[in-house]
């Protein structure tokens, strides 16, 4: 049985991005969300807890929670699987994967795997889906020893973090991440149904294991408003780097 607090967030989730409660909207305060829902002012908490942590809703102190965003966050405070994310904010993923081909890893390719140039690899472009929608055009490249692993999962597998873990016991531990942006090509315009030259977020990542062997490098393209990258930091911890651009 769902917990009430998953079915309070999810509706108050649909109420953003329906529009309902449009973004600089006050929410309704957690006394009056406990009578609506029946439920204690704990329960909303736990509720109000998980929009926070998705970006779409914000806090201050005496005051009601906020409306701060229609589309749901991803946070790089933990490393998760896209699937993961989607999952642990209410949201159904899916994947397709459109072209899979062995090939030699090229001399950045290469670096990045840590592997002699010219090594095998399998390169992947997987189509993402989140609710139904075409959200994130996946160009990942693994490295030669996990390529078999991968080749064995269906085309429509909806985790391979979480697949690969279930059958070889693989754990992606860590992971670099260089956000930008870049103007949406050919096939990027078709998979994700946006206009030749569209402006799209990307992310290129590269994922090792918790022992630092490189698994996969990959290019990920999402589609304008989709999702948004936060990044939390403080005077004690502060995650965020700048470097130039190139």
């Amino acid at each position: 049985m769902t917990r009430r607090h998953h079915q309070i967030a999810e509706a108050l989730r649909r109420a953003i991005t329906d529009g309902d409660l449009p973004v600089g909207s006050a929410l309704p305060s957690e006394t009056e969300l406990a009578a609506a829902h029946g439920v204690s002012r704990g329960t909303v908490r736990q509720a109000l807890a998980a929009l926070l942590g998705e970006g779409l809703i914000g806090s201050r102190q005496g005051a009601r929670h906020i409306v701060l965003s229609t589309a749901p966050s991803q946070s790089f405070t933990e490393l998760r699987s896209f699937a993961q994310w989607a999952r642990a904010g209410g949201h159904s993923p899916g994947g397709r994967v459109l072209e899979s081909a062995r090939g030699a890893a090229d001399r950045a390719e290469a670096a990045l795997l840590q592997l002699a140039p010219g090594a095998g690899v399998l390169r992947v472009l997987r189509l993402r889906t989140l609710d139904g929608a075409p959200v994130l055009l996946e160009r990942t490249v693994y490295a030669g020893w996990i390529a078999e692993a991968v080749e064995a999962l269906p085309a429509d597998c909806e985790s391979v973090t979480q697949a690969l873990l279930d059958s070889h016991g693989l754990v992606f531990a860590h992971g670099e991440h260089h956000l930008d942006a870049v103007a949406a090509g050919t096939a990027d315009a078709r998979e994700l149904r946006v206009r030749r030259g569209s402006p799209l977020l990307r992310v290129r990542r590269t994922t090792t294991t918790a022992e630092g062997r490189p698994v996969e490098t990959s290019d990920d393209r999402y589609r304008p408003g989709a999702v948004v990258f936060t990044v939390r930091n403080s005077t004690q911890a502060n995650p965020l780097a700048r470097t130039p651009a190139g």
